[in-house]
């Protein structure tokens, strides 16, 4: 049986700048940062596993994971495109405060595509990450258990 989920992948346009971003800027903490071989399992180029997560939750790791990691040169571009390009959606960081929050991350110099707003499941603001990832930032409202 499945217990919990521990890992999910966010492609980065440049691993060192997304360390920085998401340690600096978030408050995450690096997990791990290791690189493994010259030529890790045939793909010609070492392999750098550099995962991060919030600080109060240690049992999940968000992947830094290169667009070049394991993939040809074609596919590798296609993914920098479409993340870059602001494509890809990466998930939903909660918060206590969400207008606290967005006011602190502005500061640090995070780009925000949306202010704090409420919405059915709380207030949320949209942001990207330093590659152009999209993401949401959520004070979620107290769940009751009812659907409508």
């Amino acid at each position: 049986m499945i217990t919990r989920m521990s890992h999910t992948s966010v492609f980065v346009l440049d691993q060192d700048s997304a360390k920085t971003f998401y340690t600096d800027k978030l408050g995450f903490e690096v997990r791990f940062d290791i690189t493994m071989g010259e030529d890790f399992e045939g793909t010609g180029a070492g392999f750098r596993w550099l995962t991060v997560g919030p600080k109060d939750q240690p049992d999940l790791q968000i992947i830094l994971s290169s667009c070049d990691m394991g993939r040809s040169p074609e596919a590798a571009a296609r993914l920098r495109d479409l993340v870059a390009g602001g494509s890809m959606g990466v998930g939903v960081m909660a918060t206590d405060n969400c207008q606290q929050t967005y006011e602190q991350l502005l500061a640090k110099g995070v780009t925000f595509l949306a202010e704090p707003a409420e919405r059915p499941y709380g207030i949320e603001a949209t942001l990207r990450d330093d590659s152009g990832n999209m993401m949401s930032l959520v004070q979620p409202f107290a769940f009751d258990g009812a659907t409508e």
